[in-house]
């Protein structure tokens, strides 16, 4: 594996890296490549998240928090100097394989330098039951992109107060709390954090691919022309007459915005922090317009299987989503 190197040594917005992730796919040979990268204060929430749900807005303004969209699914983290984010990028489709490789790749890392890591639930790799590390993956056309975090030390205070997660995962009520929750690897080696990238580095690659400043412009390019567009940061609120949210095991949670006429539905639109295998716009929402909101209508025009579109998703509880009154 190839690891990816600037041209030069600067500290840049989590948009960068993000586009950064992009162009090498793009742009680079087959194989595989990987690089880690650290920003100022930000958080980073999944493409099918809504910022209000997810980040104290407010809080981040007032603290120089920045907040970024990605283009993968997943939850909304916070990162800082303090931790180091991890981009992999390899050939193929298959997202579902190569985010479980990536998985194990970094908890023998891990082990290697002896930290009893394992992965665990959809995206998460802990350490003595705590997580250490969140995960997403997204594809384009023969690549695939995963990539991460590595807490080897963050600011509680703003990990606490910059993301308001659902009442079901990780509450802001109190930074001890959370840190019981939360495990930082500067407690389990012996070395800084440059010698834990040092030793990332030399035990996963043996290569190396550097840019040139050419690349670097084609990356800001991208870095303007998407991920620092106000419309892809912030998208747009969905118009919905009914809400109904749900945390399904294994899959996530999940909020559906459902707009209805009497009892036919119009439009849908899913939020939260599932991840999208499929294309959940064509192969799941569009079947769902002019249809009656009924269990037996809505199940009716779904196909038998949904976990190829939204990863662990299964139809009956699919279905009990869209049409529990008591959602």
């Amino acid at each position: 594996m190839s690891y990816v190197v600037l041209p030069e040594e600067k500290t840049r917005k989590v948009s960068f890296y993000l586009a950064m992730e992009e162009y090498v796919a793009r742009a680079l040979g087959g194989g595989d490549y990987l690089f880690y990268w650290q920003v100022e204060p930000s958080v980073v929430f999944g493409r099918n998240q809504l910022i209000a749900n997810e980040v104290n807005v407010d809080y981040c303004r007032s603290h120089g928090i920045a907040m970024f969209r990605r283009k993968s699914g997943g939850g909304c983290v916070y990162a800082d100097k303090d931790n180091v984010m991890f981009s992999f990028v390899t050939d193929g489709d298959n997202v579902n394989l190569t985010f479980n490789r990536y998985m194990n790749m970094m908890v023998l890392m891990l082990r290697k330098m002896g930290v009893d890591a394992v992965a665990t639930g959809r995206n998460d790799i802990m350490v003595d039951g705590r997580k250490v590390s969140g995960n997403a993956f997204y594809h384009l056309p023969g690549r695939s992109i995963v990539h991460g975090t590595m807490l080897f030390d963050t600011d509680m205070e703003h990990m606490v107060r910059s993301i308001t997660p659902p009442g079901d995962k990780l509450q802001s009520n109190g930074v001890d709390s959370v840190r019981r929750r939360v495990a930082l690897l500067k407690d389990y080696v012996d070395i800084s954090i440059d010698g834990f990238k040092q030793s990332v580095r030399q035990t996963l690659c043996d290569g190396e691919v550097v840019l040139t400043a050419d690349d670097v412009r084609r990356i800001e390019d991208i870095e303007r022309s998407v991920y620092l567009s106000e419309d892809f940061i912030y998208g747009s609120e969905p118009r919905h007459t009914v809400v109904r949210r749900r945390r399904i095991d294994g899959v996530g949670g999940v909020e559906a915005h459902i707009d209805v006429k009497g009892r036919i539905i119009r439009n849908v639109t899913l939020s939260g922090d599932f991840f999208a295998t499929g294309d959940v716009d064509g192969s799941l929402l569009r079947r769902l317009k002019n249809v009656e909101l009924t269990p037996e209508a809505v199940a009716a025009v779904l196909p038998a299987r949904l976990d190829d579109v939204i990863m662990n998703l299964r139809k009956e509880d699919f279905v009990s989503l869209l049409t529990d009154d008591n959602e």
